[in-house]
């Protein structure tokens, strides 16, 4: 009954990926209420969604979401929280977190990112066309090259970005399932004070 009448096209979605049609404030607000409106404990929403956030620091391009779930359900938390999480990872904020911890790892293995043999704009580029004369090798040069100095470079990453989450996370989801246990006792208190007068006013007509 609800639903649109048809669906968005392909490219509108593509769109709204990378520029969320509703604006990244209310986009924002919305993974908000969402998250705090998740059946769990606010330390289970706060930690599932504070390793979603985490994961995204990593290289693992692709496999954030089970990563993330692994992980909450790993600490008994909540995983659909940990793919609302994996959000901090998208177009807007992956060539930031891609280039923190490449340069990152650079600096904690002791090497130059600029030394010969690092990461260039055609790296890549050889990496396929060394493929087929080179084999796995090939690959291997590329995981020495960037995809480890990335993987070492994204655990400072990861731990402070959990922890910068986590924390304030928990406080504010507390905070509002005290809040919403509140307006429901009230509304509860209202109900049964309307019940009651009603019910008195039938004793009297009687």
């Amino acid at each position: 009954m609800f639903k649109r009448d048809q669906k968005p096209r392909i490219h509108k979605k593509v769109a709204n990926f990378f520029w969320p049609s509703i604006g990244f404030k209310r986009s924002t607000k919305y993974l908000g209420y969402r998250l705090a409106r998740l059946p769990g404990t606010p330390y289970s929403l706060a930690a599932g969604f504070a390793f979603g956030a985490a994961i995204s620091f990593t290289p693992f391009v692709g496999l954030h979401f089970i990563l993330g779930g692994l992980l909450a359900w790993s600490f008994r938390a909540n995983i659909i929280a940990s793919a609302i999480g994996t959000a901090v990872g998208n177009p807007w904020t992956f060539p930031f977190i891609w280039a923190g911890i490449y340069h990152t790892g650079y600096w904690m293995l002791g090497r130059d990112s600029h030394e010969e043999g690092a990461f260039a704009a055609n790296t890549i580029e050889h990496f396929f066309s060394n493929l087929m004369n080179d084999g796995w090798q090939s690959v291997a040069d590329v995981f020495n090259v960037v995809l480890f100095p990335m993987l070492v470079g994204s655990i400072p990453y990861f731990i402070i970005s959990w922890i910068i989450f986590f924390y304030p996370l928990r406080a504010l989801i507390r905070k509002f399932h005290e809040r919403r246990a509140d307006a429901l006792s009230a509304a509860r208190s209202q109900r049964d004070a309307a019940l009651q007068i009603g019910n008195e006013t039938l004793e009297n007509r009687g």
